[in-house]
């Protein structure tokens, strides 16, 4: 049997939403598996799939640039410490120059940003060194991504910690920023259901087959049940799906067919999203620093 530690609790009870007692118990019966455990959780209180936010732990900001001509641009997340550096002039100037060169150059992999070279001559890697020096944080540069394309490109930026750039065609620019703003704010995962993936929608389909299955009614019933939910699921994880937040009476679907546009393809962007942030405890680094002096 796994120790079931209080960290794997908390954890547990970020991720439902649910009790200490009950979380407890579900790592228990899982043997310490988490994702076992939320889906055991999941069954039997009904309870939705764990939200991006709830994960969000690491500091940074979210950056990105559009080309005036609208069909080249990039999003980047940089990642510090400490919210303090993340507000640092010199550190938010250094990831708006990233994603500047980044679409400049079409460079998406960040792995070889290292080498390339800024509007003052210096070099990704020497800035990045300098201004860890400077702000005495490590600094990394996450992710970031590249577009090109022929239609036209819209972004928006929530504040520094969420970033939203979306590949669409036909209407115009204001409904490129409502379709952005939207993304911000209901975090869909893909643009349509044909682009979620097999393995999440599995999963999906086996928890409510066994939330149906608890309802005591007939195979038949239960079938119906589960494609009733995964219907329900794939409008509240799919963009075109969605209520438009601006007027949920229509879909983004409906949206875009009335302004005959339509969207390619978007990414966003949340700081620190999936990152576990060390929890640092003042006290017992106190007594461990007395510890090693005696």
């Amino acid at each position: 049997m796994a120790e079931i530690t209080a960290s794997m609790v908390k954890e547990l009870r970020e991720l439902t939403g649910l009790g200490m007692m009950e979380c407890k118990k579900a790592l228990a019966e899982a043997n310490g598996d988490m994702k076992a455990a939320e889906d055991l959780l999941r069954i039997r209180s009904g309870a939705k799939a764990s939200k991006a936010a709830g994960r969000i732990a690491a500091e940074g900001v979210v950056s990105g640039f559009i080309a005036a001509d609208g069909k080249q641009g990039a999003l980047v997340e940089v990642n510090c410490e400490t919210d303090f550096v993340a507000k640092n002039e010199d550190f938010i100037n250094f990831a708006a120059g990233l994603a500047k060169l980044m679409a400049g150059n079409n460079i998406s992999d960040t792995a070889l940003l290292a080498d390339a070279v800024m509007a003052d001559g210096e070099t990704i890697e020497s800035v990045r060194k300098a201004l860890v020096m400077k702000l005495g944080e490590n600094i990394s540069i996450r992710r970031g991504i590249v577009y090109q394309t022929k239609d036209r490109l819209a972004m928006y930026l929530h504040g520094s910690r969420i970033g939203v750039m979306i590949d669409y065609a036909g209407g115009d620019e204001v409904l490129g920023k409502d379709l952005a703003m939207h993304i911000a704010a209901s975090k869909p995962v893909c643009v349509s259901g044909d682009q979620v993936s097999a393995e999440l929608l599995e999963r999906e389909r086996q928890i409510f087959t066994a939330q149906a299955a608890e309802s005591g009614k007939p195979a038949n019933i239960v079938e119906k049940m589960v494609e009733g939910r995964i219907a329900k699921y794939l409008a509240e994880v799919t963009l075109l799906g969605q209520p438009f937040v601006k007027d949920p009476d229509q879909t983004v679907e409906k949206l875009l067919k009335a302004k005959a546009a339509k969207v390619d393809g978007f990414t966003l962007y949340i700081v620190g999203e999936g990152i576990e942030k060390k929890s640092d405890d003042f006290a017992a680094e106190v007594m461990a620093q007395i510890n090693q002096s005696k």
